[in-house]
């Protein structure tokens, strides 16, 4: 095998291959990144045969196909330490020889024909929706999964596919985010129990990290128990949790009597961090007392102090004060841009909160006992 690339093209996927690969393993093999060269393409693969991603290298000249173990702590802090604009990898009986302008390396490698294979999309149905998309619900509802809950369904986010719109839930017991976009189910109308998946955190987070092409369109299908993503640049194939979802629709409170309040992210997160900066480890919660125009944002801590801000809010009703854990609200307010609005509802001091956006955003804290 013998190409040349550009180090930070190469740098770009490999750093992101690498995320799945596992620093130990009981099968060696793994712990490595497979470079195969054909034609014009290059493609990296790594697994932990939980979770496995092929995801191409641009901009590659390939004078010689070929395959190539590449040790992922070595061959990354190559990559990462060298100051080359580009490299040529050359592969013989001997090892592997990686050169650059300035630097020149030679390295021993395993049998790439020891690696395993990671599954192809070939799949007649499947879900697609544009990568933009895809990145927002995730990001939207990723933070809100539970990865240390024993209830294994916990750690992961749902994915509800219909035949127009796709739906991603993530909660751990204490609040719930919801993110519904439109997409389109292709060959076919997707199955009930086929499209209603849960797909692990860590899967979600390498799903996203890879969507790199804001207007392309991905794929995803369910089979069984595994799922699988593509974009025009990359593959991924991950295992399902096992386990049932709590039925997130009841968590969402239906009540006739509440307030709603419109307000806009930037000015309330600015005040939620001020807030709470007298709150330690022990005492996280923030009272948020709505009443006489204003929001006002006050905590308390023994050993720390005190704290009161107020932001103006369109309220003149009754005073309403409910108390939450003031990092729950700063994980809703810090994945939306500081210019949107959204909206509170509340009833009382016992009740959950309702936060909501208009573009299919909503995210559901559970409030703190007032005697803590």
């Amino acid at each position: 095998m013998k190409l040349s690339c550009e180090r930070e093209k190469l740098l770009s996927a490999f750093a992101t291959a690498a995320t799945v690969a596992p620093s130990r393993s009981p099968k060696a093999v793994l712990c490595n990144i497979k470079l195969e060269a054909d034609g014009e393409r290059a493609v990296l693969t790594a697994t932990d045969m939980e979770v496995g991603i092929r995801i191409e290298v641009g901009e590659v000249d390939v004078q010689q196909a070929g395959a190539v173990l590449l040790p992922v702590q070595r061959f990354g802090s190559l990559l990462r330490e060298s100051s080359d604009e580009r490299l040529m990898i050359q592969v013989d009986e001997r090892g592997m020889q990686v050169k650059g302008e300035r630097s020149q390396f030679k390295m021993p490698v395993a049998n790439p024909a020891e690696f395993p294979s990671i599954a192809t999309f070939e799949v007649p149905t499947y879900f697609a929706l544009p990568a933009r998309l895809l990145k927002e619900l995730i990001r939207r509802t990723l933070f809100a999964t539970d990865t240390e809950s024993s209830r294994y369904a916990l750690g992961g986010v749902l994915l509800e596919m219909e035949s127009d719109k796709i739906t991603a839930v993530g909660t751990d017991g204490r609040r719930l985010a919801k993110m519904e976009c439109v997409g389109s189910a292709v060959g076919g109308e997707p199955s009930a129990d086929g499209n209603n998946i849960i797909v692990p955190t860590r899967s979600m987070q390498l799903i996203e990290r890879a969507m790199t092409d804001g207007e392309a369109e991905v794929r995803l299908a369910s089979r069984g128990n595994d799922i699988m993503v593509r974009s025009p640049r990359a593959t991924i194939y991950s295992r399902l949790v096992e386990g049932r979802f709590p039925k997130w629709r009841d968590v969402f409170p239906k009540r006739r009597e509440s307030i709603s309040i419109p307000i806009t992210v930037g000015p309330m997160y600015s005040a939620l961090r001020q807030a709470s900066i007298v709150t330690d480890q022990d005492s996280r919660g923030i009272d948020f007392k709505f009443g006489d125009g204003s929001l006002i944002l006050s905590g308390s801590t023994a050993e720390v102090g005190e704290s009161r801000v107020e932001l103006p809010v369109p309220y003149d009703g009754e005073p309403v004060t409910v108390a939450m854990d003031h990092r729950y609200v700063e994980d809703f307010l810090r994945v939306l841009d500081a210019e949107q609005a959204f909206s509170l509802e509340i009833k009382d001091a016992e009740s959950a909160a309702v936060f909501s956006t208009e573009d299919g955003y909503a995210y559901v804290v559970m409030p703190l006992a007032r005697d803590r």
